[in-house]
């Protein structure tokens, strides 16, 4: 459970949170401290962070994207050696320092969703024009310049405006909590609820072909797996006899296939290859506001969310690219299978995706044809 859960005081819905920093019960003289369950909570931030920035990386090292990740990682550090410093001085000396940290933490995280956004879709949108051509080093130090401003304007905007003074709150009778004010970021809620809805709404009148869709699409990328796989290249005479009649037998009951269950347009095969990577993050972040389960901006702000994000941004460039012409291939790679999808939407057969093999007659020569 969150520490700022607890003191929302039926907030959750709003801008503002309460976070609580200490309690006690005045009967029994009780008092709980909750900096250290801060700590735990930015230590769990922290390793979900890492261990998605490794499932999630694709050799982006000079995208902005990817910047912006390092960065919230790094950010996430300086949280952690933060609430572990007030922890090991004590926290009844620190406390207006720690209200002061997550308040302006808060304001901070909850500023960097929109130019994040923004400076990701244009620098994808430039990805193939001269600007996007440069070599790897002018691209690295151009996103980190971007970066670097970026988080000077987050901590800058909001420093000064917000209110970082704890708040003496008698909750229920004996009960006091001592809070301080914590930001959501509306932009990211509107933003995870808008997907949510445009996703659902998209994929509904295709509900009963989405089953049929995906299967295809898993064996469109076996198949093109398949094509580069070395491994799966070398045949003897006696299987390619077998493998050429089993492909005839495939290729009419591939073709009955294509003809029964009709081809999805681009905008729905896209959307369907996001929502089947991203739906159970947006469905649980979805949940967690209809419960009324309130998240801080620096912990909803996250690496997850960016992943998230950054295959919005590149389905949008992918599609509007891919739309009229072959599929745009100057994008990095991502989570979501773009490309297996765009050939989805055009009808792609496994027939139609060349496998090398080794031609029996030069076997020795290790000639290489497509079938």
């Amino acid at each position: 459970m969150l520490p700022e859960s607890a003191a929302c005081l039926e907030t959750s819905y709003t801008v503002k949170m309460l976070a609580v920093v200490k309690q006690w019960e005045v009967a029994s003289g009780c008092r709980t401290d909750n900096t250290d369950k801060y700590l735990m909570l930015v230590l769990f931030k922290l390793g979900m962070d890492a261990v998605v920035l490794y499932l999630c990386y694709r050799k982006r090292n000079t995208s902005f994207l990817s910047m912006c990740s390092l960065s919230i990682i790094l950010a996430d550090l300086v949280m952690v050696f933060f609430i572990a410093s007030v922890l090991f001085l004590g926290p009844e000396r620190y406390l207006a320092s720690l209200c002061f940290f997550l308040a302006n933490a808060s304001a901070t995280y909850g500023a960097l969703p929109l130019p994040i956004m923004c400076l990701g879709l244009l620098d994808y949108c430039l990805e193939d024009t001269s600007l996007g051509n440069q070599s790897a080093l002018c691209k690295f130090l151009r996103n980190v310049v971007l970066t670097l401003l970026v988080w000077m304007l987050a901590v800058i905007n909001p420093f000064g405006s917000v209110n970082s003074d704890l708040i003496e709150v008698d909750y229920k009778k004996g009960i006091t909590f001592i809070v301080c004010e914590v930001e959501e970021s509306t932009l990211l809620t509107y933003m995870i609820v808008g997907l949510f809805t445009v996703v659902i709404c998209i994929m509904l009148p295709f509900w009963s072909m989405i089953p049929q869709w995906m299967e295809k699409a898993e064996r469109l990328s076996d198949a093109s797996k398949e094509r580069v796989n070395p491994s799966k290249m070398l045949f003897t005479s006696t299987n390619f006899t077998e493998t050429k009649i089993g492909k005839e037998n495939y290729l009419e009951e591939n073709y009955l296939e294509e003809t029964i269950h009709p081809c999805p347009p681009l905008w729905a095969s896209l959307t369907l290859s996001f929502g089947t990577f991203w739906m159970p993050y947006l469905t649980v972040s979805v949940a967690c506001l209809i419960f009324g389960f309130g998240v801080p901006a620096y912990i909803a702000v996250n690496v997850l969310w960016l992943e998230c994000t950054n295959s919005l941004l590149m389905g949008l460039v992918f599609w509007t690219k891919s739309n009229g012409q072959g599929p745009y291939s100057q994008l990095p790679e991502n989570v979501c299978m773009w490309h297996v999808y765009w050939h989805l939407s055009k009808g792609t057969g496994q027939q139609q995706l060349p496998i090398a093999v080794l031609n029996p007659s030069k076997g020795k020569r290790k000639t290489l044809l497509d079938v």
